[in-house]
């Protein structure tokens, strides 16, 4: 297996995993969006809240920010040594206190830690009227994605096969199967079609080009082809800020390397 990466920004990257399979490639997809531990806000203590909003519904709304991870020094609750009671090796404990007139946004939240905090200090919550105000107490846990979807660390996650592009010596150079290309990849040079330089994994398999090189009237076969390689595949995948891409892809295959081991160690105790 080997991994290849095109782009690798600070949340978001596109990388080529080769001489693998669809089935491994499903899982690492899998693992990345739902394996890779991230904090979130489980539990909301409410003290006062005046707004427009249930304390349900604003319970729900601090959930769902996403929160800055580091795993050093914290732990799942589900193996601390608290029992699950709550401690500052498995928690982090956030406030607020805002009256109004004004939104009451992300950056409103107080982390004991200041390294995890949300990942952007402009995420809308509440608005408050004059006399309106929330106070509360929140505290984030680490979790997984398969739990609940406020722990996924990624917002889009997903792969296709590498494109594989051939063209036939007999392509007359038309241009019909160019102009057809919704992803503007190919290119007619010195008479012939080819496609662009690094441009094959734009390629979005929909054989296009196919259709319009019959329809060109070439002959009951096209002259170029549209094929897939079943060892290569292009990821594409989006972080929501709680963790770089390059430690959830890290984080995803750490977890599937230990399941791996765990049925090793399963299959020869039997």
């Amino acid at each position: 297996m080997k991994l290849e990466f095109k782009d690798l920004l600070i949340d978001q990257t596109r990388f080529i995993l080769s001489d693998s399979s669809p089935a491994f490639a499903n899982s690492l997809r899998r693992a990345m969006t739902s394996e890779v531990l991230t904090f979130a806000i489980e539990d909301v203590r409410v003290y006062d809240n005046s707004s427009a909003l249930f304390d349900e519904m604003l319970a729900h709304r601090l959930g769902l920010i996403p929160i800055v991870t580091e795993y050093a020094g914290y732990t799942p609750r589900d193996v601390c040594s608290c029992d699950g009671a709550g401690c500052s090796q498995c928690s982090v404990t956030f406030t607020m206190s805002v009256e109004g007139p004004r939104m009451v946004a992300s950056g409103d939240l107080i982390s004991q830690d200041p390294v995890i905090k949300p990942v952007s200090d402009d995420i809308p919550i509440v608005k408050l009227e004059s006399g309106q105000k929330v106070v509360i107490e929140a505290r984030a846990i680490l979790n997984a994605g398969n739990e609940h979807v406020k722990w996924q660390p990624t917002t889009i996650c997903g792969y296709k096969n590498y494109p594989v592009i051939r063209i036939d010596d007999n392509c007359d150079g038309c241009g019909h199967c160019v102009e057809a290309c919704p992803k503007g990849i190919l290119a007619v040079v010195d008479g012939t079609v080819c496609v662009k330089d690094g441009m094959d994994t734009e390629c979005s398999l929909c054989r296009l080009c196919e259709q319009a090189c019959l329809n060109s009237g070439i002959g009951e076969k096209p002259a170029i082809h549209i094929d897939m390689d079943p060892k290569r595949f292009l990821f594409t995948m989006e972080s929501c800020g709680s963790l770089p891409p390059a430690t959830i892809i890290k984080e995803g295959l750490q977890f599937l390397k230990n399941q791996s081991d765990n049925l090793l160690e399963t299959l020869e105790d039997l």
